[in-house]
């Protein structure tokens, strides 16, 4: 029976452990990866003292800082069960079951699908939904990147001197991400942005060929090697199964102390319902929620 379970390996709960370990606390990370969405991120130049690194990089220095502490952490597990019992809860993962008193669930969010056709034929065979995980399959080769926001253009920057032409395909009239993005990949000669297009559908044989576009009514295809869905995330709460109360987005509701609606479970990042889905907001959202499981310990020993 541990003190606490934390669900999530990226900032909130890398900080969350981090904190976790300095009290001396009797807890577990669980986590598919260190780093999560965060370690997707090209370059990360808004997080203080951290000018112009990639998130990879940034998540190797939380990684590293809390190894200092020789936590105790199931890497490569997948919660897919969370159970209320009597002494705490049961986590079932792939791998086992482990018990605790308290929860801090940062599993933050995974990526929206398109639903298109050949969008889940042809995944791992040209369609992707990691920039940093598989840009280098694609080197001297033609992709197209779905998206318009900041994720989207932070995949073309990632590409830029690995891909040998890159089509950025937006469904709205232009592109809606921060300005100094948007200036970066206009300046960019490989790059083709296609503006009030719809993806209909995801072409090929063994592996992706192309793209099927709507545009101005007219239909085509365009010959890529590669698709890279960045249309945004949704949070990963399917574990939770009704649980917890979750708002109109999916997300965990919770409260100032950032437990949730059950007593025990508390969470942190982009998981939540906290606006301002940044990484330095995940890192303090996961810091004030083990602070808050420190609280709540006490009481619930008292």
């Amino acid at each position: 029976m541990f003190d606490l379970i934390i669900v999530g390996g990226g900032p909130a709960g890398i900080t969350a452990a981090i904190y976790a370990a300095r009290k001396k606390m009797n807890f577990l990370l669980i986590t598919k990866d260190i780093g999560g969405q965060a370690s997707w991120s090209f370059d990360t130049d808004n997080y203080p003292g951290f000018r112009h690194v990639s998130g990879l990089k940034l998540m190797e220095k939380f990684e590293e800082h809390l190894k200092d502490y020789n936590a105790e952490m199931k890497i490569d597990e997948d919660v897919k069960e969370i159970k209320k019992i009597s002494s705490g809860f049961d986590v079932a993962t792939n791998k086992g079951s482990y018990q605790t008193k308290a929860l801090i669930i940062c599993s933050g969010k995974i990526p929206r699908r398109l639903n298109v056709p050949g969008e889940e034929k042809f995944l791992g065979s040209g369609v992707a939904y990691c920039v940093v995980c598989d840009a280098p399959f694609f080197k001297d080769k033609s992709v197209a990147i779905i998206g318009d926001a900041n994720s989207a253009l932070d995949a073309v920057l990632h590409l830029e001197n690995i891909a040998k032409k890159i089509y950025v395909v937006c469904i709205g009239p232009k592109l809606c991400a921060d300005e100094v993005l948007c200036e970066k990949v206009k300046m960019i000669e490989k790059v083709e942005i296609l503006n009030d297009t719809k993806i209909t559908e995801i072409v090929g044989d063994e592996t992706v060929t192309g793209i099927k576009v709507e545009q101005d009514g007219n239909q085509k295809i365009i010959n890529v090697d590669g698709v890279f869905v960045e249309i945004g995330f949704v949070p990963n709460t399917g574990f939770v199964n009704g649980l917890v109360e979750l708002n109109k987005h999916g997300e965990i509701a919770i409260d100032s102390t950032n437990m949730a609606s059950v007593s025990g479970i508390f969470a942190a990042g982009d998981v939540t319902n906290v606006s301002g889905k940044q990484l330095i907001i995940a890192a303090g959202e996961g810091a004030k929620a083990l602070l808050s499981v420190v609280d709540y310990l006490q009481r619930v020993k008292e």
